[in-house]
């Protein structure tokens, strides 16, 4: 299958936001510092042309009228409730074309009692074997702008283990060893993927535990231009796919 790109290798690297309306939205568990990622991806925003709104709660969620005027929402909220009214203003924003990205526990195991809101993530945290263990991050998909150029690597953090949607677009992956749990031995995790929820692109990675994690060049690299991927709807083609795991015959 093929899919357009909506970044040519020229544009890797030199990423211009063009005054695009994001939302940071951040809080919940103080363990993941929400706060310091906040702050940092904020400030790469605005170097980078874009206008950058910020919020300590969901509440803003509430208005989702006033959230479909956003290109992007960039959220760090671990371990949190939603509203009834946040979860429908979301949802319903992200279907109507405003993106969603974000990293580790604060896209990824945000609501754990809202499955509709994890039908739209296209994944769940649920568990991280050994604590923070070294591990191999593997880009499979090489071709695409989110990851072109960034070789394997290793980080030493926690190693999600993650419930995922079959149809997402994979670009990473991590194999676990069976050490700490050896019935998941050589189980393979997506690590980084991109998705729509209705004409809505989700950009998510798992990595992203611990603020120095951002100080290295392939991390910030996925990071950043996944973030500038789902922010851009409104100006590049819809991406042709479902990329399903399984067979379809």
């Amino acid at each position: 299958m093929m899919f357009l790109s909506t970044v040519t290798t020229a544009q890797v690297g030199v990423l211009d936001f063009k005054k695009k309306k994001i939302l940071v939205v951040y809080g919940g568990w103080e363990g993941h510092k929400p706060e310091k990622f906040a702050k940092k991806i904020a400030v790469w925003l605005q170097e980078h042309n874009a206008a950058v709104t910020e919020s300590t709660t969901t509440a803003i969620y509430e208005d989702g009228k006033a959230l479909k005027k956003y290109d992007l929402i960039i959220q760090h909220v671990t371990m949190d409730k939603l509203s009834g009214a946040a979860s429908k203003g979301l949802l319903e924003a992200v279907k109507s074309g405003t993106g969603i990205a974000g990293i580790h526990g604060g896209l990824g195991d945000s609501f754990r009692n809202n499955t509709d809101y994890q039908y739209m993530v296209g994944g769940q945290f649920v568990s991280h074997p050994g604590g923070s263990i070294l591990h191999q991050i593997r880009i499979i998909d090489k071709k695409d702008p989110i990851t072109m150029g960034i070789a394997n690597f290793e980080l030493k953090t926690e190693q999600y283990y993650m419930h995922v949607d079959p149809n997402i677009k994979v670009l990473a992956t991590t194999p676990f060893s069976g050490q700490h749990d050896s019935w998941i031995q050589n189980a393979v995790i997506p690590v980084v993927w991109k998705k729509y929820f209705g004409e809505g692109r989700v950009f998510y990675t798992s990595i992203g535990h611990s603020a120095d994690l951002y100080e290295i060049d392939s991390v910030w690299k996925i990071i950043t231009r996944g973030v500038y991927w789902a922010a851009q709807r409104k100006t590049a083609p819809k991406e042709a796919w479902l990329q399903p795991v399984y067979p379809l015959d």
